[in-house]
């Protein structure tokens, strides 16, 4: 059963909603982008499927979510919210994976070694701007020190697999995806065989941790 806590940090209250895994060995904390929040529907497809595989995942809503606003704040601040509602993600005593999507992803590269996460969940990773290759926040994903899985659509405007430059992490396709995973209508892939492939790809990856 789901269960929500609400979390005080220094840039606001924040919120967690927690998925118990049976007979949990880790965490997995996710969080949104900056233009949605944890109904996204990879997020929501990994909190339905890993608890069964002892992963309870933990679905971060930022403090600007939290508080209803529809702009997130600069990056600075994201980092804050997300140290603020580590001590609560660790409370369970066990290895916390730090994760999430676009500028979650990025929230959890910059701060996970620091934080000391056990791992990196990057779904979305935003390279760079939308026709901006040149902004390239490659240094963020390069920099993480942790095992890292990165999930990237195949048409993704913020970075498409084949831009991402060679490094210590691993990367995963999404055929057609765009930034959200969503795929054309004549795309040779369904939505639910994109999540699928998603939820494949991340449970796999996260058994691999355990193993090592």
């Amino acid at each position: 059963m789901t269960k929500s806590e609400n979390v005080t940090t220094d840039a606001g209250d924040a919120r967690i909603t927690w998925h118990p895994g049976k007979k949990p060995w880790t965490v997995l904390a996710l969080s949104h982008g900056a233009g949605g929040g944890i109904e996204a529907r990879d997020l929501q497809a990994l909190a339905g499927t890993l608890p069964a595989q002892g992963v309870t995942v933990a679905l971060v809503e930022q403090p600007w979510r939290v508080a209803g606003k529809k702009v997130a704040p600069a990056p600075k601040t994201l980092d804050v919210g997300w140290r603020g509602i580590w001590p609560a993600l660790t409370k369970p005593g066990l290895p916390v994976i730090a994760g999430g999507r676009s500028a979650g992803a990025r929230v959890a590269c910059r701060t996970g070694k620091e934080l000391g996460a056990a791992a990196v969940l990057a779904l979305s990773f935003p390279l760079h701007p939308p026709g901006r290759p040149e902004s390239s926040r490659a240094d963020e994903l390069l920099g993480t020190g942790l095992p890292t899985l990165v999930v990237q659509g195949g048409n993704d405007a913020f970075g498409k697999p084949e831009e991402f430059p060679e490094g210590p992490y691993r990367l995963v396709e999404v055929p057609y995806g765009d930034h959200s995973f969503a795929v054309a209508k004549r795309a040779p892939v369904t939505p639910d065989g994109t999540l699928e492939l998603i939820v494949e790809e991340v449970t796999s990856w996260v058994a691999s941790l355990r193993e090592c």
